[in-house]
């Protein structure tokens, strides 16, 4: 049996001199890496994320690029490889568009100069070499906006070889994809590369600039029809990334934004099923722009809205932007949460949809309903904008009203088909006949 340690007697040691300076040489190494890949110091200098994990894994299709990757998240992707090849070449016709302007040398010169800034922008550490870093940079962004010129002037730009970009599956795909969060460039670097290879341009009223291209080009997400720098200027807002750009689509002007409380309250919302029951109306509101829900008489007029798996990726990554960056302006969480109060079930789905206010792309109701139910999942919210907390209330009130809901249940059994109406009808008519009777009887015998 070996020694035991006595009170006051010092243990043991349990390794020797040895292991324990290796172990010491490891735990520096540790530090040096941290000190190579620093995190970001504040959101104005990072705004390139991953989805959270636990918001990543209740949907990964959502997030993950399906035919075409841009950045360094998703670089090497084998299911968008095929499409390296593609790239590169748009990459050498814009060379040749540009030629006269700048050329390849002064560009990756540029890009080179750009890096430690542009990496800076991404909230992850970024495992490509300073040389890969660059070259991935410089490819996808000349590729984007040599896309974005032949979209703009179409016709002539587009080769035999490869007009099958214009094919309506792959064209619709790709645009999905441009707009997840993991798949961005900072839109700085494209500005900056279109300005220096168009440069002799830019004083042409005629020639469009890089914001006419991309507001063309997300024209299909421009629900509300904003215009380019006037949009922009009334937002007071730079541009990080088209994910951030379409999030932008779907926001009011500055001075119209809800303001937002500095504290979380406890809301709920009743389901459509619950709230048609009371004798709510639901209507499809004549405006496209998804913020428009107006409340007034017993009608609730909502923009219509499509569910599908293309809008449910766009919403989720839209969301998991506010989640990262905007958690106290979480104006697109706010309108899902809305959607997700008032859709339990398919007979939510149903009353939606035949109102107009919901377009099911899914096909059976409860496929849509699924979709709204675990679409906050693992979503956290830190504070609702002052307008929908009103309409909160102002639902949950029109529930709450019993004269609501005996007047909604008098015409559910009285007035809900044609033969019910006239059954009633009928029915009144001949209580006041009856009423009519009894008084002239009286007054004869009288």
């Amino acid at each position: 049996m070996g020694k035991v340690s006595t009170v006051g007697e010092a243990p043991t040691p349990v390794a020797n001199e040895g292991h324990l300076e290796e172990l010491v040489l490891d735990v520096k190494a540790m530090l040096l890496k941290t000190a190579k890949y620093p995190f970001p110091i504040s959101n104005a200098e990072c705004f390139m994320y991953q989805v959270p994990p636990n918001i990543r894994e209740i949907n990964e299709e959502a997030y993950t690029p399906k035919v075409i990757s841009i950045g360094p998240f998703h670089f090497g992707n084998q299911r968008c490889q095929y499409m390296e090849s593609y790239k590169l070449s748009f990459f050498k016709s814009f060379l040749e568009r540009v030629t006269n302007q700048i050329d390849l040398k002064s560009l990756i010169s540029y890009i080179k100069e750009l890096e430690p800034r542009v990496r800076g922008c991404y909230a992850n550490i970024i495992e490509l070499n300073r040389d890969q870093f660059v070259k991935v940079i410089l490819v996808d962004a000349c590729f984007i906006l040599e896309l974005f010129w032949r979209c703009h002037f179409d016709g002539d730009c587009w080769t035999d070889e490869n007009a099958f970009f214009l094919q309506p599956w792959l064209s619709t795909t790709m645009k999905l994809d441009l707009l997840l969060l993991e798949n961005q460039l900072p839109f700085f670097v494209l500005e900056n590369i279109f300005q220096r290879a168009f440069a002799s341009l830019q004083n042409n009223d005629e020639f469009p600039s890089l914001l006419q291209l991309t507001f063309g080009y997300f024209a299909c997400y421009n629900l509300c029809n904003h215009v380019g720098l006037d949009h922009l200027a009334t937002r007071g807002i730079e541009i990080k990334h088209f994910t951030d750009l379409v999030r932008s689509f779907h926001l009011p002007p500055l001075d119209k934004l809800p303001f937002r409380g500095d504290g979380l309250r406890d809301i709920h919302l009743h389901t459509a099923t619950e709230l048609a029951g009371a004798g709510l109306k639901f209507k499809a509101s004549s405006s496209r722009c998804l913020f428009n829900l107006q409340f007034s008489t017993g009608n609730l007029e909502i923009p219509q809205f499509r569910v599908d798996r293309h809008n449910e990726s766009l919403f989720r990554n839209l969301m998991a932007l506010e989640q990262r960056h905007y958690p106290f302006q979480a104006f697109i969480t706010d309108y899902i949460c809305i959607m997700c109060f008032l859709v339990n079930t398919g007979q939510d789905i149903d009353i939606l949809v035949k109102s107009g206010v919901i377009v099911n792309g899914l096909g059976g109701s409860d496929a849509a309903a699924n979709l709204f139910n675990n679409f906050l999942e693992n979503i956290i919210t830190l504070n609702y904008n002052d307008s929908y907390v009103r309409l909160y209330d102002d639902l949950n009130a029109f529930y709450e009203d019993p004269f609501n809901k005996s007047m909604a249940a008098l015409k559910r059994d009285y007035c809900s088909t044609h033969w019910k109406k006239i059954a009633s009808v009928a029915a009144v008519a001949l209580l006041l006949l009856a009423i009519v009777q009894t008084i002239f009887t009286v007054k004869s015998a009288v």
